[in-house]
């Protein structure tokens, strides 16, 4: 099973998106930043260009907090709140988020280690996508 030390450091991240309910694809290029926090935290820092359909390329950063507890990750937004957790090992299902009306799953691929995946599957009346986010190393 990986541990917090295991994802210390930077990676390069390549995501591809599939919006059904838009009839577009989109994606996303740069890196994601992983620092160590306390005894058993990271802070995940993601940034990198967008581009959605024929828009514009634009400027993405989003953070996450992670806390390795009972070898799961607890994944929480950077204020805190609960998103996800799953276990850092093999291809595991992480827990479900539901969000409103919207529901995201996910599936995490560490089988390729030290390059790994999650896929996304989001649903709702406003939302129809599968992101798949390949995390790469070697960039640290």
């Amino acid at each position: 099973m990986l541990g917090r030390d295991d994802f210390a450091g930077r990676w390069q991240v390549l995501r591809r998106i599939d919006d059904r309910l838009g009839a577009m694809q989109g994606d996303f290029t740069g890196v994601a930043e992983l620092q160590p926090v306390g005894e058993a935290g990271l802070i995940y820092t993601e940034s990198g260009q967008m581009r959605i359909g024929a828009a514009p390329v634009m400027q993405a950063v989003r953070r996450y907090l992670w806390d390795f507890e009972g070898g799961l990750v607890i994944v929480r937004f950077a204020d805190g709140r609960d998103f996800h957790s799953f276990a850092p090992a093999g291809q595991v299902a992480g827990t479900d988020h539901p969000c409103g009306d919207d529901h995201y799953t996910v599936v995490y691929d560490f089988t390729r280690w030290p390059d790994w995946r999650a896929t996304w599957d989001v649903t709702g009346p406003r939302k129809d996508y599968t992101s798949v986010t390949e995390y790469r190393g070697g960039v640290r």
